[in-house]
């Protein structure tokens, strides 16, 4: 191949050069420029389905009441705002494995009721499909199945039969005749998938695509993909046979809500309640040293998460900080705001910090907690069970107040907590209150209690 008829595409941002370069001068990415075949010209235009031959008054665009309908999972209709919007594009992505497909044939299966679904596969045969779906106990004559991605013979299809939802599993092995690319290059997902976005919006297809996931767990492919669709799904794995789901990106609702899942034979279902879900059940009157409870806000949900804490002597004098779950410069600094303004000596020790259940967090008001883990691995006390705290830490040691109080101590009361830790009292409080301006003033409070 001639070096004219190459370009280099940034895979992050798509940002086209002639020649390679290390560093993408538009998002600032290493290594990320991969050599395509340019796209020949075409003599012929593709026919373009068009819904309006001239422009109208937004006043008087009809909005069909059934646009938005439910899936039938609960937990993944709370992600994607209430439902799915009819001509709208949902990215689900995921480590392999995860469930992706399963999650999608259980969607596929509820949304068929009343509607023609289709189900695209480009990694599976017809027979290993109908395998899954037998596993899972779904209706299988009402799901239709295609297995070629070639995008011109989707194209024909879908303007054809025009199904009310598409699965397309996956993004990756989509192609175009009209690329001189591999299937999964920067080019054939950039073309392919704007395309079909397009398309099922003229439509009125409500279209699921499934990604891959690079090893650093952001999605394969050039960035320019999620820009395209109105919804960015992920899925997480946080425990044996725990999923979780949120949205990175949503047109038609919030992006603070998540959904969990649960992985059994019969496929995914939802928790039926959440809010405990990540409380570790134990029996006795006190807690082991380094336990703390806090009321986190995601969304409309509230939960109760369970912060752990350990501390070691550091081995050759270097402290280090072992934190997956809460963000490591976050411990940091609460660890530092300890040392400074309540004795609590940090410095020579080795700092492990886990949330039970593994959900990552990342709230504000889980510093004060953290601060009382902390503090009770080094000393070795044990905070009072029935206890839970949540507020932000300023740098100055102040115990600072956050959002729904009142939620989280609800939450709190309905599974059996008896007092709370907060910056400020509320009104009409169902738990014994003990407000607390200063960090110190918090562990003197623990230690009388």
């Amino acid at each position: 191949m001639k070096e004219k008829d190459v370009h280099y595409v940034c895979s992050q941002c798509g940002r086209i050069e002639t020649k390679w370069l290390g560093r993408c001068p538009d998002c600032g990415s290493w290594n990320t420029f991969e050599e395509e075949a340019v796209k020949s010209s075409s003599d012929g235009k593709r026919a373009v389905i068009s819904t309006a031959t001239k422009p109208i008054s937004l006043k008087d665009v009809e909005v069909d009441p059934l646009f938005r309908y439910e899936t039938g999972i609960s937990e993944l209709d709370r992600v994607l705002g209430g439902g799915v919007m009819r001509g709208s594009s949902i990215l689900l992505g995921g480590e392999p494995g995860i469930g992706k497909s399963t999650l999608m044939l259980q969607v596929l299966e509820k949304c068929s009721v009343g509607r023609s679904v289709l189900y695209v596969s480009g990694e599976e045969s017809p027979s290993q499909v109908k395998l899954r779906a037998e596993r899972l106990e779904l209706t299988l004559s009402k799901i239709d199945i295609f297995c070629d991605t070639r995008v011109e013979v989707l194209e024909k299809l879908l303007a054809s039969a025009k199904p009310d939802v598409v699965v397309i599993d996956s993004l990756q092995t989509l192609s175009s005749e009209e690329i001189p690319s591999p299937a999964g290059s920067v080019n054939q997902i950039r073309a392919c998938s704007t395309l079909l976005v397009g398309l099922c919006k003229q439509l009125g297809i409500s279209l699921f695509l499934i990604g891959h996931v690079t090893k650093e767990g952001v999605l394969a492919g050039p960035k320019v993909i999620e820009h395209l669709v109105d919804t960015v799904v992920y899925f997480e794995q946080v425990g044996s046979g725990v999923r979780l789901i949120r949205a990175a990106k949503n047109r038609f609702g919030s992006v603070d809500e998540i959904g969990i899942f649960s992985m059994h034979e019969k496929g995914l279902t939802p928790v039926p309640n959440p809010s405990s879900f990540f409380i570790t059940d134990r029996s006795g009157t006190t807690l082991p040293p380094g336990i703390a409870y806090t009321a986190v806000i995601e969304g409309s949900r509230t939960f109760l998460v369970e912060i752990q804490a350990l501390t070691t002597a550091a081995k050759n004098g270097y402290s280090r900080i072992y934190s997956d779950r809460i963000d490591a410069g976050r411990v940091t600094r609460v660890a530092a705001i300890l040392e400074r303004h309540a004795s609590v000596r940090l410095g020579e020790q080795d700092i492990y910090v886990n949330v039970a259940g593994g959900m990552k967090i990342s709230e504000v008001s889980i510093e004060l907690p953290l601060a009382l883990a902390l503090w009770s691995a080094l000393s070795g006390k044990s905070l009072p069970k029935a206890l839970i705290s949540f507020g932000e830490l300023s740098l100055a040691g102040e115990v600072r107040s956050v959002g729904f109080v009142e939620k989280r101590e609800k939450a709190a009361k309905e599974l059996g907590f008896k007092r709370s830790l907060l910056p400020r009292s509320g009104v009409n409080s169902p738990l014994v209150e003990h407000p607390c301006s200063t960090i110190r003033q918090a562990l003197d409070i623990c230690s009388s209690l």
